[in-house]
C-alpha cells in the first residue's frame, strides 16, 4: 500500500507544477479541452441512445416477463456505458498526447529540469507517438469488450467490471504517459515494461488516481497537464531506484536493450 500512496502522491506533485510552471502548464489545458468536448459529445450521444440501442441488441428478451427483461436491458445498458468510459479514458490520452505533443514535451522536460537533471536529448517523434496511440487504443479496446462481458454477471457485474476496468486503464494511461520520458531515454519497450512491473504498486497508484480524476466532469481537461508532470516524475523514481537502466541514449533513434537483472 505504501507504494500505491506514493503513486497517488506523484500526480500530486504534478498538479504542484502549476505552481512553478503556470504558463507552461496552461499550454497543456488547451488540446486536452479540444478532444474532452469532442469525446463529452459523443458520451451525451451514445447515453440519449442507450435505451434504443439495448432494445435493438436485445429482441430475444421481448418474450420475456416485463420485469426481467427490464432488468437484463439495464445490466446490458450499463455494461456497454461502462465499457464506453473505460474506452473514452484510453483513447482520449492517446488523442490528447498525440495533438498536444508539443506542449506536453515542453511540459515533462520542464519537469526533469526542475527535477535538477538535464533533459534527455532525443526526440520522442511523432510517428512513434501515433504507433503507441493506436497500441494503447487496441489494448483499451480489448479492456473495453472484458469490462462489458464481466457487467453482464448478475449482482456484482457492476462492480467487478468498474474495478476491474479502473485497475488495467489506470495501468495503460501510466504507461502511455511515461513512454515519453523513457523513449527520449533511449528505453525500449519490453525495458520499460520490465522497469515498471518491478514497481506495479507505484504505477497502479499513479495510474488509477489520474484514471478516476479523468471520471470527474472536466477533470480529464484539468488533469491532463499535471499528469504528464507526474509522469515524467514517476519516471524518473523508478530509474532513480534502479540507476542500471538508466543508460543514456547514443543517438536520437537509439534504444537500450534489457540488462540482466
Amino acid at each position: 500500500m505504501r507504494e500505491f500512496v506514493r503513486g497517488v502522491a506523484l500526480l500530486g506533485r504534478g498538479f504542484a507544477t502549476w505552481r512553478r510552471r503556470p504558463g507552461l502548464m496552461m499550454l497543456g489545458l488547451l488540446p486536452a479541452a479540444i478532444v474532452g468536448a469532442l469525446f463529452l459529445a459523443g458520451l451525451i450521444a451514445l447515453s440519449a441512445s442507450l435505451p434504443g440501442l439495448t432494445d435493438a441488441m436485445t429482441p430475444f428478451a421481448d418474450g420475456w416477463p416485463s420485469l426481467w427483461a427490464t432488468v437484463f436491458r439495464i445490466a446490458v445498458g450499463t455494461a456497454l456505458l461502462g465499457a464506453a468510459l473505460v474506452l473514452v479514458v484510453v483513447t482520449f490520452t492517446a488523442v490528447t498526447l498525440l495533438v498536444g505533443d508539443p506542449f506536453y514535451e515542453r511540459i515533462w522536460r520542464a519537469v526533469e529540469t526542475d527535477a535538477g537533471a538535464a533533459p534527455p536529448d532525443a526526440r520522442y517523434g511523432f510517428w512513434r507517438s501515433v504507433a503507441d496511440g493506436l497500441s494503447l487504443v487496441g489494448r483499451g479496446l480489448g479492456i473495453a469488450l472484458l469490462a462489458a462481458l464481466i457487467g453482464l454477471v448478475p449482482v456484482v457485474g457492476g462492480a467487478l467490471s468498474a474495478v476491474f476496468g479502473v485497475t488495467l486503464t489506470g495501468w495503460l494511461v501510466a504507461d502511455e504517459l511515461t513512454s515519453r520520458a523513457f523513449t527520449a531515454r533511449g528505453m525500449a519497450r519490453p525495458v520499460r515494461r520490465h522497469l515498471m512491473h518491478r514497481h506495479r504498486a507505484r504505477v497502479l497508484g499513479f495510474g488509477v488516481a489520474t484514471q478516476l480524476t479523468f471520471l470527474v466532469p472536466l477533470g480529464a481537461v484539468a488533469t491532463m497537464p499535471a499528469a504528464v508532470a507526474g509522469a515524467a516524475l514517476l519516471a524518473r523514481s523508478m530509474l532513480d531506484a534502479n540507476p542500471s537502466q538508466a543508460e543514456p541514449p547514443r543517438g536520437p533513434d537509439h534504444e537500450v536493450g534489457i540488462r540482466p537483472a
